[in-house]
Parts: C-alpha cells; structure tokens; sequence
C-alpha cells in the first residue's frame, strides 16, 4: 500500500461490505433451515461454503495487494457479492442458493483482504479496524431490527448483503491505483517478519474464531428452541447486543495501546468464554440476552486488538491478511461445528466444550502479544539491537530528555524509508537527510557537507 495513505472511510466501508456477511450468519442460517427445507447441519454446511469461499480469497490474495492496487481488487470483490449475494436472493433451489453463495462469499474474502492490506499500512491500524468493526457492528444492529418485521424467507439478508455492496462501491474511487514502476523498483520484496510469532497468532486466530461462530451460527436456535423466544424478540436480542458491541468497540478505540494488547486480548478472551457458556445454557429471556449482550460487548473489542495485533507485525498487510484469512476458516467450521455439537451433545455441553477452546487458545495468543509488541514501555524494554535498554543509555550519556520515550507510553511503530536517487551504483547521500527544524537545509543536516561522489 501507499506509503501516506489517504482518508479511512473508504477502508472502512469496503472492510464493512466484506465483514456483513459473516456479522448476519445466524439469520442466514436459520432462514435456509426454515426455508428451504435444509436440516441444521445442512444449512451450516452452507454457511461454512460461504466462509470458506472468502477465506479462499484472503489466502490467495496475501502479498499481492500492493502489486495490484487497492481499487481494482476492492471492485472485482464488490461486484462478485453484488452479483453472488443477489443471485442466492434470487434462486429458489438449494444448488443455484449454494453457487451464489460461494461467489458472493469469494467477493466478501476480497474485499476483507483488500481492507486488511490498507489497514495495516495506517499509522493506527488499531483505531482503523476499531473504526471498521463499529460500522459493520451499526449495519448489522439495524438489519437485526429491521429484517424480522420483512419477512422474505431466505431471500432478504443475502439482498441486504448485496446492497449493501453496491452501496460501497463510489468509495472505491478514493482507493489507490495500480503500483508505478518507481515504487515496484522499490525493494518491498522479502521474508515475512516475526514468522513464528505470526503462525501461532494466525493458528489461534482460526480456533478462537470457530469456537465463537460456532455459538454464533446456533445462537437463533438457541433463543428460538430452548429459551422459546419468538424470532422478532431474539433478533431484538440480537441488535441489543450488537448494539453493546459498538460500545465495546468505541471505548478500545479510545483506550487504544495505553494497556497494551496483552491485556485485552488475555482478559476479553476469559470474559469471552464465561459468556458462551452463559448463552449455551440459556432457557429464559434473562439468561439469554445477558450472555449474548455479554459476549457481543466483548468480542469485538479483541478482535480489533487481534486485528491491530496481526496488522503489526508486517506493514505491508501480509499477516493481516493471512490471519484474517486463517480467522476466516475457522468462522466458516464454526456453524458446521457448532450445528453438529448441539445436535449430539446440546447446547449446554456444547458451549462447555467451546469455552474450553476459547480459554486454550488465550495463552498463546497473548504471548504473541506480549513478545512482538504492543506492551507499556518500562524499564528496560528499548533495546538497541544486542545493546543497553535506550532508558539507560539516556541516563549515562547525559541525552536529551525528550529522545527518551516516558514510561507507561506505547511502542512507537517503525518506518520503512524508500531512497530512490542513484547514481552510478552508489547512494546520493545528500539524498538522506536527518530530522529535525531545519533538516531541508544543507548547513543543519548531518550529511549536507559531504559531497557526492
């Protein structure tokens, strides 16, 4: 991506558009039950084609972004969920249903990763995806409210999907073209950074999303089944929850990196799983809404810190991409799972079994977090490269006390600079320049003196 990218609001919507179908999967899934005849297990193993497919996307799309540019893909994803979505809220039969739903969800995949990739290159991608994931929290409240009250069958929430698409797609225009041949020159090749740390968080990533989407995908059949609540008062449920989530979301993106990401990561993932298993268990109005509300206020608040965590680690977006997409398989065996678990264990011991994978998961993930960054800077946590901690450097050399970052403040991200002038093989070193108030002049700067050769 660009290295100053532009306004936020064109990410954010088409990261809105890509996210809505999976933030609507239990209606899906529980109008193609009804609708269409399909068992439960059936109608997840349609959701799970549909998450899949946008996994696809993601996997194949990781590195290539920034080749391609952000506008072109971004199009080429809306209009596939455009097209797939509408055809699904078109067909009457389960084949042509099932075939639109894998075009529209391969549409979905490429616009997240497209969403992904720009996030990650932004100064604050934390704030961006909290941004994001309060938008598509907003979109899917008012679709909860609003859908029970339609009726529509099957037909509705794949229009919505679609729409809304269709809706995103002027925002594109303010998206980045095609990659020049002078930034292509560029050396943006090479390894991906912190693999080890970027596989266990991708890994975790995929189990912690299956374990939530497999309540989330039940979550209808659950208030409808076992609490006996009717469909207008779950989805009333619903939007209340998602309605909390976007507190959630608000108040991380306030709080943003004073805690660190260890922290909301680590604690949100234990409150995460008490919740699920409050909900699972659920038999009542009460008991219900108070797990869903819950679970809902939490979950998007470390997912955006997961997000912020993955965008991290590579400023180019791979690792977003590849855990978004790795995020992405789990969500789509999550309604499969969770269709399969309820139906041979329940809903009690099923929510048992994914709040133990849930709290399984937290330990690593929170490493990750804690290992590659994120965390309060103290004592000792600047480091030179083999050297002293920066602090006590500052202390022993009689540094300037504004060079040294306060304790408690966040790690500050690191820049990659493009030098683009050569001559003959060698740098231009009046090319390179040190900051400072009068880093553009020749007698201020470090290297100004030294003539070129």
């Amino acid at each position: 991506m660009s290295s100053r990218p532009g306004a936020a609001w064109p990410l954010v919507a088409v990261f809105t558009a890509g996210y809505l179908a999976s933030y609507l999967l239990p209606t899906i899934v529980g109008r193609l039950s009804a609708q269409l005849g399909l068992s439960p297990a059936q109608a997840g193993l349609v959701g799970s084609a549909l998450l899949l497919s946008s996994a696809g996307a993601g996997f194949s799309l990781a590195g290539r972004v920034e080749r391609y540019g952000a506008r072109t893909p971004a199009r080429v994803g809306l209009a596939l969920a455009a097209i797939g979505y509408g055809w699904a809220a078109l067909a009457g039969s389960v084949p042509l249903v099932v075939l639109g739903v894998v075009v529209g969800g391969f549409g979905s995949g490429t616009a997240t990763a497209v969403a992904a990739a720009g996030i990650a290159a932004r100064r604050d991608p934390h704030r961006t995806s909290s941004l994001g994931l309060l938008t598509v929290s907003a979109t899917a409240g008012v679709l909860y409210l609003t859908i029970p009250h339609l009726g529509g069958g099957h037909r509705l929430p794949f229009a919505a999907i679609a729409l809304v698409a269709l809706l995103v797609w002027p925002a594109t225009a303010r998206l980045g073209g095609a990659t020049t041949a002078e930034e292509t020159a560029s050396p943006i090749t090479g390894r991906l950074p912190h693999r080890r740390s970027g596989l266990v968080l991708a890994g975790g990533m995929l189990v912690w999303s299956m374990a939530q989407n497999a309540l989330w995908g039940v979550s209808s059949r659950i208030g409808v089944v076992q609490a006996g609540l009717s469909e207008v008062t779950v989805g009333a449920v619903f939007a209340a929850a998602l309605g909390a989530g976007l507190l959630g979301v608000t108040g991380a993106g306030l709080l943003g990196a004073r805690l660190g990401r260890a922290v909301p990561i680590g604690l949100g993932t234990v409150v995460i799983a008490a919740s699920i298993v409050l909900s699972s268990s659920a038999r009542d109005l009460g008991s219900f809404a108070t797990g869903e509300i819950m679970w809902n206020t939490v979950y998007p608040v470390v997912l955006s810190y997961l997000i912020g965590l993955a965008a991290s680690l590579d400023v180019r977006g791979r690792w977003a991409v590849l855990a978004g997409s790795a995020s992405s398989v789990g969500v789509a065996c999550g309604p499969l799972l969770g269709s399969v678990l309820s139906e041979e264990a329940g809903y009690p011991t099923m929510g048992l079994i994914l709040g133990a994978a849930t709290l399984l998961v937290a330990a690593p993930v929170t490493a990750v977090a804690l290992h590659t960054g994120g965390r309060p800077l103290v004592p000792g946590s600047v480091r030179r490269r083999g050297g002293a901690p920066a602090a006590l450097l500052a202390a022993t050399t009689g540094s300037l006390s504004g060079a040294v970052p306060k304790l408690g403040s966040p790690e500050q991200a690191v820049t990659e600079l493009r030098v683009p002038a050569l001559r003959r093989g060698r740098l231009v070193r009046s090319a390179i320049r040190t900051a400072g108030p009068d880093g553009g002049s020749g007698q201020s700067n470090a290297y100004a003196s030294t003539s070129d050769r």
